[in-house]
C-alpha cells in the first residue's frame, strides 16, 4: 500500500504538461495494439477464407482512403474543438468497427469489412493526428534545449507506438490462432472501452484549441517546408508498404508454409525493434553531420540500398530475407523518426494540428499507394517486384527531400 502511495504521489508532482503527456501516450499505446492486431486478423483471416493477395489489399483501401480525408480534415477539427476530443472520437470510432466485425462470418462480406476498415481508418488517423499534435502544445517552450527535448518526446511517442503496434501483429496472429476471428475483436472492443472511459474523465478538455476558429482554407499548408516534407513522407511510406503490408505476410505463408501466429510473431518483431530504434532516433541522426536538409537525404540513401540487395538475393533463402528485413528496419525507423521531428519542429505554433493532420495526410495517402500496390505486385510479378518499386520511391523521397530548408534542426 505504501509503495502504491508513493508511486502515486510522484505522478501528482509531475508537471501538469508531462502527466497529460503519459495520460496521450498510453492512449494512443492502446488504440496501436488493436491496430496491429486488427490488420493482421484481416489480412491472415481473408487470405485463409481464399481471398486473393490484391482482394486482401482492397480490404484496406477505404481505411487508407479515408485516412487522407481524415488527416485533413480532423487537424482542423483539433485546432476549433481541442486535441483531446478529436482523440477521443478516435478511440470511440475504433469501438465501433470492431463491433461491425462481431458479426456471423456469413455477414463478413466485403463491402462490410471495408465499411468498418474505413471507419477504424478515420478512427486510427483521427487518434494519432492529435496524439502528435498534442506533443508540440505539452513540451516546455521556455527550455534552453526547447527543440531537443521536442525530438526526445516526438521520438518516444513514435517509437513506442510502434513498438505497440508490432506486439499487435503477434496478438491478432496469436487471437486468430486461439479463439478465433470473433472473440479477438470482442476482446479489444472490451479494452478500448476501459481506455476511452479513463480518457474522458483525466485528458485536458481544451488541449490545442486556437482562440480563433481557424478557417477550412488553412488546412492546406502555405509553409514549402511542410509541404515538401509531406511529399517526402507519402514516398517514404508508399516504399515500406508496397512489400510489407501484403506481399511479404502471404509469400511467407503461401510459399514458405509459416503458420499464422509464426507470420504475426516475425512482423511484430520487426515492428517492435523499429519502434525500440525509434526511440534511440535523436542520437542516431547525429551519425550523419549536417543541417535538416542534408541529414534527410542522407537516411533516405542509406535506406534506399536495402530493397535493390534484397530484390538482387535469392528470395528462396529465407534467412537473408529476413536478415534484410530487420536491417531495413532500423533505417526505415530512423528516417520516419526524423520526418516526425521534422513536422512538428516545422509546424505552426498556433494551428500545429492543421499542419500536422496535412502532413498525415500525405502519409495516409502513401500507405494507400504501397498497400494497392503490394497486392497488385505481388499477385502478377511476385515480391522481387515489389521490392524495386520500394528501392525506386526512397530514391524518389531522398530526391524531393533536396528542395528542404537549409537550417538547423
Amino acid at each position: 500500500m505504501a509503495d502504491g502511495l508513493s508511486l502515486s504521489a510522484r505522478l501528482r508532482q509531475l508537471p501538469f504538461e508531462v502527466r497529460q503527456y503519459l495520460l496521450i501516450t498510453g492512449n494512443y499505446w492502446a488504440f496501436t495494439l488493436t491496430d496491429g492486431a486488427l490488420r493482421m486478423l484481416v489480412v491472415l483471416h481473408f487470405h485463409q477464407l481464399g481471398y486473393s493477395p490484391l482482394e486482401v489489399a482492397m480490404l484496406f483501401l477505404f481505411y487508407e482512403a479515408f485516412g487522407v480525408v481524415t488527416n485533413l480534415v480532423g487537424g482542423w477539427l483539433g485546432a476549433r474543438l481541442g486535441l483531446n476530443r478529436t482523440m477521443n472520437a478516435g478511440l470511440a470510432l475504433q469501438i465501433v468497427a470492431l463491433a461491425m466485425l462481431m458479426v456471423p462470418a456469413a455477414a463478413l462480406t466485403v463491402p462490410w469489412v471495408m465499411a468498418a476498415q474505413a471507419l477504424s481508418g478515420i478512427a486510427k488517423d483521427l487518434n494519432k493526428m492529435s496524439a502528435k499534435s498534442a506533443v508540440k502544445v505539452l513540451v516546455p517552450k521556455e527550455s534552453a534545449n526547447a527543440q531537443s527535448a521536442l525530438f526526445r518526446w516526438v521520438a518516444l511517442l513514435t517509437g513506442s507506438k510502434n513498438a505497440l503496434k508490432g506486439t499487435g501483429f503477434f496478438v491478432g496472429g496469436l487471437l486468430l490462432t486461439l479463439i478465433g476471428f470473433r472473440g479477438a475483436v470482442i476482446a479489444m472492443a472490451l479494452m478500448l472501452l476501459g481506455v476511452l472511459g479513463l480518457s474522458l474523465w483525466r485528458l485536458r478538455a481544451d488541449l490545442g484549441r486556437q482562440k480563433q476558429k481557424p478557417k477550412f482554407r488553412e488546412v492546406f499548408s502555405s509553409s514549402r517546408a511542410v509541404n515538401v516534407l509531406s511529399a517526402a513522407r507519402l514516398c517514404l511510406f508508399a516504399s515500406r508498404d508496397v512489400w510489407f503490408v501484403v506481399a511479404l505476410p502471404v509469400f511467407l505463408y503461401d510459399l514458405h508454409g509459416w503458420s499464422h501466429w509464426t507470420v504475426g510473431g516475425l512482423l511484430a518483431v520487426w515492428v517492435i525493434g523499429y519502434g525500440g530504434v525509434q526511440t534511440q532516433a535523436p542520437y542516431l541522426t547525429r551519425l550523419v553531420k549536417g543541417d535538416a536538409r542534408a541529414v534527410t537525404v542522407g537516411w533516405a540513401l542509406a535506406l534506399a540500398g536495402l530493397p535493390v540487395l534484397l530484390a538482387l538475393l535469392p528470395l528462396e533463402a529465407v534467412g537473408w530475407l529476413v536478415v534484410g528485413l530487420l536491417v531495413f528496419g532500423v533505417l526505415f525507423a530512423i528516417n520516419s523518426s526524423w520526418h516526425s521531428y521534422l513536422i512538428v519542429h516545422y509546424a505552426r505554433a498556433e494551428g500545429v494540428s492543421m499542419d500536422v493532420g496535412f502532413y498525415y495526410m500525405a502519409n495516409a495517402m502513401g500507405r494507400l499507394l504501397g498497400t494497392i500496390l503490394s497486392g497488385w505486385l505481388y499477385q502478377v510479378q511476385g515480391l522481387s517486384a515489389c521490392l524495386w518499386v520500394s528501392a525506386a520511391l526512397v530514391a524518389l523521397s531522398a530526391m524531393m527531400a533536396l528542395a528542404l530548408p537549409r537550417q538547423a534542426a
